[in-house]
This record gives C-alpha cells, sequence and structure tokens, in this order.
C-alpha cells in the first residue's frame, strides 16, 4: 500500500497475501479489506433473507453469508443468489452434501468448518464441487469445534490446535490442487484468537478471514471485536472482517466499517468527530449528534465532519474536517468548511444547515483543497482519505 510520508506514525503494513475471488469482490493481496456479515433469517423465508441481505449491502457489506444447514435451504438459496447484489457465502457445517448443494445453487464461496464436515473423501468432494461451480473456500477453523485428535494432542482448544487444524486442511486442497481459498481461526476469546492469527500469518499466504466469533451484543461484542480486530489490523493481519455480534446484522456492517474507518484502512459515509459534551457546551451535543448520524446514513462518499460543544477543541478539530460545527453563545454557533471559518447559524436550525452541507460536498472536496496547498509530498494520502 502507498506510506503517507507526512504522518509516518499512521502507516499500516499489511501482509503480504494471495488474492482470491468471493464472486466479483477480491480478497486479499492488494484488495480493500472487504466487509461481511450473515443473515439470522431462516433462509427458506426467502422474501425475509433476501431483504435482509440487501439492507446489509446497503449498509456497505461487501459479501454476506448464509447458512445453509438443510436441503430446504440449498433449494431457496438458489432462489436467493440471482435476487441480491453481493457474493454470498453458503455456511455449511456437518453435512457435506450442503457444500455440493450450495455450490450447484450459485454461492460464490463455499464456508467450511473442517472440525466437523467430516473424513478427507468428504472434503475432496465439496472441493470438486467448488471447482466446478468457480466457487471459493474458507476454512473457518472455531475454537469451539476442534476435531477430537486435536483436543487429545493439546489438552484444550488453544492457538497452536487452531493453526494446526487449519494447516492440515489447507493440505487437502492444496494436494487437491485447489488454491482459491482463504482461512479464518475464530474464538470468543481474544487473546486465543489473536495469537492464532498471528501464528497462522507467518505460517500461509492464504487470504485470511478475521473474526471474534460468539463477541456477545452490541456494546460489548463491539468492544472485543475492535480490540481483537483492531489490533490484528493495525498488525496488518486481515483481509476480510466480520464482526459477530448478537443484533441485527445491520449493526455488524457498521461496526465493521467503523473498525476500518478508525484505521484509515477503509472509507465510506460521515466520520462524525464530536466531544462527549460537558457544562461549557453551546448547544445539545448527545441530542444533535445522534439525529446527525440518523439523518447523514444514506451519504456514501468519505466525508469527515466536526460537532464540539465549545471553542475550547472546536475550530482545531475545524480545521481537519470538510464541515465542522462549534458552539458559541447567544443561540449560534460557527461553521467551518474546509478547515476555514464560514459563517454563524443558529443552534435552532444547525442540524437542517448541517445536513445541506454535507450533502453538497463534492467526492474528496477536503483532500483535494489540502493537496493543492501542500509543500510536502504531493503523492501521500491524507489520512482521512482512501486513496
Amino acid at each position: 500500500m502507498s506510506l503517507n510520508h507526512i504522518r509516518p506514525w499512521r502507516n499500516i503494513y499489511r501482509r503480504k497475501s494471495r488474492q482470491i475471488m468471493v464472486g466479483s469482490v477480491p480478497v486479499g493481496g492488494d484488495a480493500p479489506i472487504s466487509v461481511q456479515t450473515m443473515t439470522n433469517t431462516l433462509t427458506t423465508d426467502v422474501k425475509a433473507t433476501i431483504a435482509q441481505v440487501q439492507a446489509a449491502a446497503d449498509a456497505g457489506a461487501d459479501i454476506v453469508r448464509i447458512s445453509v444447514p438443510d436441503e430446504a435451504s440449498s433449494a431457496a438459496l438458489k432462489e436467493i443468489v440471482p435476487e441480491v447484489s453481493v457474493p454470498i457465502v453458503a455456511d455449511i457445517h456437518f453435512h457435506y452434501k450442503r457444500g455440493i448443494e450450495a455450490a450447484e445453487a450459485g454461492a460464490a464461496c463455499l464456508r467450511i468448518n473442517p472440525g466437523n464436515i467430516g473424513d478427507e473423501k468428504r472434503v475432496k468432494e465439496v472441493i470438486k464441487a467448488a471447482r466446478d461451480h468457480n466457487c471459493s473456500i474458507r476454512i473457518g477453523v472455531n475454537a469451539g469445534s476442534l476435531e477430537k485428535h486435536l483436543l487429545d494432542k493439546y489438552g484444550e482448544p488453544c492457538p497452536d490446535a487452531m493453526v494446526e487444524s487449519g494447516l492440515d486442511h489447507i493440505k487437502i486442497l492444496q494436494d487437491n490442487d485447489f488454491h482459491e481459498f482463504k482461512i479464518s481461526c475464530k474464538a470468543s476469546d481474544v487473546f486465543m484468537a489473536a495469537a492464532a492469527y498471528q501464528q497462522l500469518a507467518e505460517a500461509t499466504d492464504a487470504p485470511i478471514h478475521l473474526g471474534i466469533t460468539e463477541a456477545g451484543g452490541l456494546t460489548s461484542g463491539t468492544i472485543k471485536s475492535a480490540i481483537g480486530l483492531g489490533n490484528l489490523l493495525w498488525m496488518g493481519i486481515g483481509d476480510t472482517v466480520r464482526v459477530s455480534l448478537s443484533a441485527d446484522p445491520v449493526e455488524e456492517v457498521k461496526v465493521g466499517y467503523e473498525i476500518l474507518k478508525s484505521l484509515g484502512l477503509r472509507h465510506r459515509g460521515v466520520n462524525i468527530i464530536s466531544c462527549p459534551s460537558c457544562a461549557r457546551q453551546g448547544f445539545d451535543v448527545i441530542k444533535t449528534v445522534e439525529e446527525l448520524e440518523k439523518r447523514l446514513e444514506h451519504i456514501k462518499t468519505p466525508m469527515s465532519l466536526s460537532i464540539i460543544g465549545c471553542v475550547v477543541n472546536g475550530p482545531g478539530e475545524a480545521l481537519m474536517t470538510d464541515v465542522g460545527f462549534t458552539g458559541g453563545g447567544a443561540g449560534s454557533g460557527m461553521v467551518y468548511l474546509a478547515g476555514k471559518q464560514s459563517h454563524k447559524q443558529s443552534n435552532a436550525e444547525m442540524v437542517d444547515h448541517i445536513v445541506e452541507q454535507v450533502e453538497k460536498r463534492p467526492p474528496n472536496w477536503m483532500r483535494k483543497r489540502m493537496l493543492r496547498q501542500s509543500k510536502l509530498d504531493r503523492d501521500s494520502p491524507y489520512p482521512w482519505y482512501s486513496q
């Protein structure tokens, strides 16, 4: 990836990996880190599942996974795939025939858990189906479903056991001359998952799917995922991510993007920089930010917006954002555009006005302005925009 010569402390050196295709989405190599989620509707409820996939795609999901637990779900998948706009990964457990059926139904990728899909002969049959139908495969190792011989060897789930499981199944794919695969080593324990992924990153050049499995509810799961995935991504490990929450799949997508945005790895929509509020605030910051988040959900263009309650940090934060509002006094505040003080605006009308200002900003407006003014390395990316 290009490096930030102006702010070298922001550089992330991504691990070099092979690139595969999940339908139309490249994963690995120099491709953007893709965001995934998984439906929680009954797959046999075709209408509901299509609606949930599209809601996730509208929120920014690049890839969506759908569970295929039985033959009826395989049949439903054949109806779902042509009606959605993103590649579908078929989630396969226990019965290898579901993998074959899913490949035939048009899945772009098959997610198989080596610990519970059966013997090598059955895995080979799934490989053949994937090859015949142009599917990639994700080897999904999970600390909760490791093979018995590995649990006997190591005594309990651990990073070494997880990585050994993954490498054993990589060998099966490679021995069958199948190389369109990615791999994950998930655990609900952040330490175990992080250690397994670090070992895995050194042991293979396959694209890596990151996730902290069964992370929890929206708040607790977001925190665990941000710690585990954030640290790995900061180290340059990870080519695609799924945040596993006991919440609406759209929330998983939002959290995944926010983690990537915080590290400058992906940019989509409005990045709101706002203060926690205090007695100095010139307007109700918390209520304003809540309203702006809802009003600006439709914006896909990368954009930065600062909403600061008073002049202590407000002007400084506004210098680095596309649009800014800093609280003042007498029922009004200051609007900043492209880092410059522009005009005053009443608190009563500020939300509508800010939405209007954000909606009319052209793509990469702030970045272009900064590049023109900079006498430094003009080829270096600025931190608030992707390259």
